[in-house]
């Protein structure tokens, strides 16, 4: 973005249409105790071009990106190899400058692409019917407990430990001023997870329970008893996924029994860019699919008999259903999906599962080599590409030191769970198939110095 200076006389112009004398007459209505009455120590009043653009240049060059060396952090955001196709195809100007087709009838481009999106997401869920798309994997999870309410009519979410922290608080902080009654659970540093107390708190008055597979630490379990205890209570099951790449190795939520899958779909076709834009998947059953958030594309056969495709639901508030709406804080996500389609569609089945038997396989040979340092233990048993291990001190300065040796270790449970004392020594590491050896030597190496 090109910054473009205003001259003394483009600000005098500006004033006077607006009618305000001078430039303090805007700030008027603040308080004279919140305005600076001295200039900030250490900031220049003013500067060049030049000098702001070498300024701001040190600034970022202190900062490590993911690219820079090892790197191991993941927490429900991943560094996976994205095929130059990917960016090359979604910067077209059809699919850059596209979004929500409130046209349908003349978008059809845009429509198929959500099409092929919504196929591909359903299948790599297994359930029935996938929406296009929705926000981010933690506000997908917000609309489906509310959405479980619509169904159920009932109010109470049992919502696990294992539930990414983050996602738990958009949940709460949307729910805030809802009829919903959210009840989590304390994580605690067992290798094994909380199904088994969630399958048995379920009663007559919970709408879902929501569960993470894999989970916040990694763990990988089988939800099928779990499902079958929410079935018979009248209560539906809904399952996050924050990490779509072990769905090629792992069973799918669907094959378990889930009523709701939602996630983030971002580990597919779409970097870490810095915390985002990211892509929320969304996939329901059949039976439910009049309550399910968002737009559902669908495919048809116009007047002349040729395939055409049309916005089968649009239960929005910007659309016809105004209060009505099943959802208000979802939207298209489109260029991500779009990214998320053409890189499923290059890997296919067959690379999916390959992609997900080479995070795994990394995973566990580092797991083996940084559980054989003294005072590190492997806490998760059971992982697909990412895991939790004890560190013999608190874990946050270990990253700290770990990332002036240039290692971006993981993820400390500290700075997941900062009032919780007991997971302090807790590091999720994360490992795909952008990590080499050289990259498991230094982290290694690095870890065994910094815990000597």
């Amino acid at each position: 973005m090109r910054y473009l200076p205003l001259t003394p006389a483009d600000r005098s112009a500006m004033l006077g249409v607006i009618g305000a004398p001078d430039i303090d007459a805007l700030f008027v209505d603040v308080p004279a105790a919140a305005q600076l009455s001295v200039p900030i120590a250490g900031l220049t009043p003013h500067m060049t071009e030049l000098e702001v653009e070498r300024k701001l240049g040190a600034l970022a060059k202190r900062n490590m990106t993911a690219s820079d060396g090892p790197f191991f952090v993941g927490a429900g955001a991943y560094k996976h190899h994205v095929p130059a196709s990917v960016d090359h195809l979604i910067q077209r100007g059809e699919f850059l400058t596209s979004y929500t087709p409130y046209q349908p009838e003349i978008a059809q481009g845009t429509l198929q692409v959500l099409f092929e999106f919504q196929s591909q997401v359903a299948r790599l869920l297994a359930m029935d019917v996938a929406n296009a798309s929705m926000y981010d994997g933690s506000t997908s999870m917000t609309e489906a407990v509310f959405m479980a309410r619509r169904v159920t009519r009932r109010k109470v979410a049992r919502v696990s430990s294992g539930v990414h922290p983050h996602y738990t608080a958009v949940l709460n902080t949307l729910t805030r001023f809802t009829d919903d009654e959210i009840v989590t659970r304390a994580p605690d540093f067992t290798p094994d997870d909380d199904l088994a107390a969630l399958a048995a708190a379920v009663d007559a008055d919970t709408s879902c329970v929501v569960v993470q597979n894999p989970n916040i630490f990694g763990h990988v379990a089988d939800l099928t008893p779990l499902a079958d205890a929410c079935h018979a209570a009248g209560a539906l099951l809904i399952v996050v996924v924050t990490e779509v790449v072990s769905l090629g190795l792992i069973k799918a939520p669907g094959e378990m029994g889930a009523d709701i899958v939602v996630g983030e779909g971002q580990s597919i076709g779409n970097g870490l860019n810095f915390g985002g834009p990211y892509l929320g998947l969304f996939a329901t059953r059949d039976k439910y699919v009049r309550q399910m958030p968002g737009r559902l594309c669908g495919e048809t056969v116009d007047a002349d008999g040729k395939r055409g495709f049309v916005l089968t639901l649009s239960t929005r508030e910007q659309h016809i259903r105004r209060e009505k709406a099943t959802s208000n804080i979802c939207t298209n996500s489109g260029l991500c999906a779009l990214a998320f389609s053409i890189h499923m569609t290059l890997l296919g089945e067959s690379g999916l599962r390959k992609l997900a038997a080479l995070n795994h396989a990394r995973a566990v040979q580092l797991a083996d080599r940084l559980g054989r340092i003294p005072g590190v233990e492997v806490v998760t048993r059971n992982f697909f590409n990412e895991f939790t291990i004890r560190l013999p001190q608190e874990a946050r300065p270990v990253v700290r030191k770990l990332a002036e040796k240039g290692v971006l270790a993981g993820v400390s449970l500290g700075r997941l769970y900062p009032d919780n004392a007991a997971l302090a020594n807790g590091l999720v590491v994360a490992v795909t198939e952008t990590a080499t050896d050289a990259d498991f030597d230094a982290f290694e190496d690095a870890l065994d110095e910094v815990l000597a």
